[in-house]
């Protein structure tokens, strides 16, 4: 099996509590995020994918998830790493309408019924965290 690493971004707005959500063109609801490139850092990958899929650009900050899968008819083992980032500018916008159809602020309840895959819910992810270090 060919191993694929994907990294998602946890991106909470702190006032109305909403959780930042694509919708993924023939998929499903999820966090913004995507595959890491050959020769990306979890980091780089993260700031790419958040910035080509909703506008923003993000500081990446510790882990709150890791979750892997096998995909049989795929022949793929993914590992998906799900980071706590914050937002330092940009405005929310579709740059590639063939691969995301909508971006939306949900709230937590709704992002839970999305996402359950995550045992504890987006509360669960917002209470457990691990050091993110890319060594040198």
């Amino acid at each position: 099996m060919r191993r694929v690493n994907v990294v998602y971004a946890l991106i909470l707005n702190e006032d109305t509590k909403k959780v930042l959500m694509v919708h993924n063109i023939g998929a499903s609801w999820t966090l913004p995020g995507g595959a890491v490139e050959d020769g990306e850092t979890l980091e780089q990958a993260l700031i790419r994918e958040v910035k080509e899929e909703t506008g923003l650009v993000v500081q990446v900050g510790e882990v709150v998830s890791i979750n892997e899968k096998f995909f049989e008819q795929k022949g793929e083992h993914v590992l998906f790493v799900t980071f706590f980032v914050n937002v330092i500018e940009g405005e929310i916008f579709i740059q590639y309408e063939d691969e995301i159809s909508e971006i939306k602020w949900v709230d937590r309840k709704t992002a839970n019924e999305l996402m359950p895959y995550y045992p504890g819910g987006v509360e669960g992810l917002l209470k457990s965290a691990a050091p993110y270090i890319f060594q040198i």
